[in-house]
């Protein structure tokens, strides 16, 4: 019980720990949850070894409860929950839906330029925006140019025309930015990243990566707090991929438990692009200091997310990927998560954050 205590009584660290083993395992499964984008649903894909569920994050110097649903609902009511960006946060947001169904099932309902769900019990919103640069940009396709196209100075108004109609918005970026793109600026090319045969000059995704984040959490300042009203925000760090060998090439993730504290170091690229992550964080909050009802935080689930090696799909984000046999050539997926799986964890810290907001409002921050 003083362990709990503690949680409350001083701040804690939750970004730093290790993965510890838990009977309990979790709160739902991939039958029992509707929400599950089929590539991620391992188990009911034939994913044999089950022991990468029974795993908990543990805090060094602090005590992470389990994920309690109705506690999250209750601090939701009447709210809208917004998750804007990338394929990370589509996982992360079915991942909270799926705890949150153990206690009140979600409604879908239908919203132009989202995907959105409605607890009917607390009158409250989840929705997923796809803004994979969270500015204005076109994705590369099969069909199309191999490249992406970013504005680096206009913001994706796909979310943000509807900031006035958040309570709290997660923001999730990073994977998108590390292909090839074509970089824009007041409307002329500023550059390019990896773009063989076009002559521009070779930028580095770093200053875009900054640049786009700057925009997207200004354009949050202007159009909420800059009229008065509050917001609160949270930056979901990089998680970075296990890959075995090239994504394109038939890497894979086949390791079965997590790494140890210290066992695995951080990747320089997954590194720098955490490091900008927070200090872009750290840049809005000191600009908006003077003002009341701006609350920013950093969920850095970097380090947290390197040690779990076992919990991505790998083969068996198709079902049953070896029911014939071995094939030459396997594709999978080592960037998502599992689910149920180690990105769950990520939703115990998110509502430890909104319980800490909770008691401090925004006037004290």
């Amino acid at each position: 019980m003083r362990e709990k205590e503690k949680t409350y009584e001083t701040p804690c660290d939750y970004f730093n720990g290790k993965w510890v083993r838990d009977k309990r395992g979790p709160l739902y499964n991939g039958s029992t949850c509707a929400t599950i984008k089929e590539s991620q649903n391992c188990i009911i894909n034939g994913r044999h070894d089950s022991t990468y569920l029974r795993w908990r994050w543990k805090p060094s110097e602090c005590h992470l409860p389990r994920f309690e649903p109705n506690t999250f609902l209750q601090l939701i009511r009447n709210k809208h929950v917004a998750f804007v960006g990338d394929s990370m946060a589509r996982n992360q947001i079915e991942s909270l839906l799926c705890l949150l169904a153990t206690a009140s099932t979600p409604k879908r309902v239908h919203h132009k330029g989202s995907r959105r769900w409605h607890f009917d019990s607390h009158n409250a919103s989840l929705s997923l925006y796809w803004s994979p640069f969270l500015v204005q940009g076109v994705q590369r396709t099969s069909t199309g140019p191999q490249h992406n196209v970013m504005h680096l100075d206009l913001v994706n108004e796909k979310w943000a025309r509807d900031v006035d109609q958040m309570d709290l918005i997660v923001l999730s970026v990073g994977n998108w930015f590390l292909v090839p793109s074509v970089y824009y600026e007041g409307g002329k090319v500023l550059g390019c990243l990896k773009c063989h045969g076009l002559k521009y000059s070779d930028v580095s995704f770093y200053g875009s990566l900054r640049k786009a984040l700057r925009i997207a959490l200004n354009s949050i300042i202007e159009r909420k707090v800059g009229k008065g009203n509050g917001v609160d925000v949270i930056l979901r760090t990089f998680s970075p991929s296990h890959f075995e060998g090239d994504w394109d090439k038939g890497g894979s993730c086949s390791k079965t438990k997590p790494y140890r504290k210290g066992e695995m170091q951080l990747g320089e690229v997954d590194a720098e692009i955490r490091r900008i992550e927070m200090e872009e964080v750290e840049n809005a909050k000191a600009k908006v200091k003077q003002f009341g009802g701006f609350r920013l935080e950093a969920l850095d689930v970097t380090k947290l997310a390197l040690l779990r090696p076992d919990g991505h799909p790998g083969a068996y984000m198709n079902p049953f990927p070896f029911a014939n046999g071995v094939p030459k050539r396997v594709q999978s997926d080592c960037v998502h998560w599992c689910l149920p799986g180690p990105i769950d964890s990520w939703n115990e810290i998110f509502l430890e954050m909104m319980k800490k907001w909770e008691k401090q409002p925004r006037s004290q921050q």
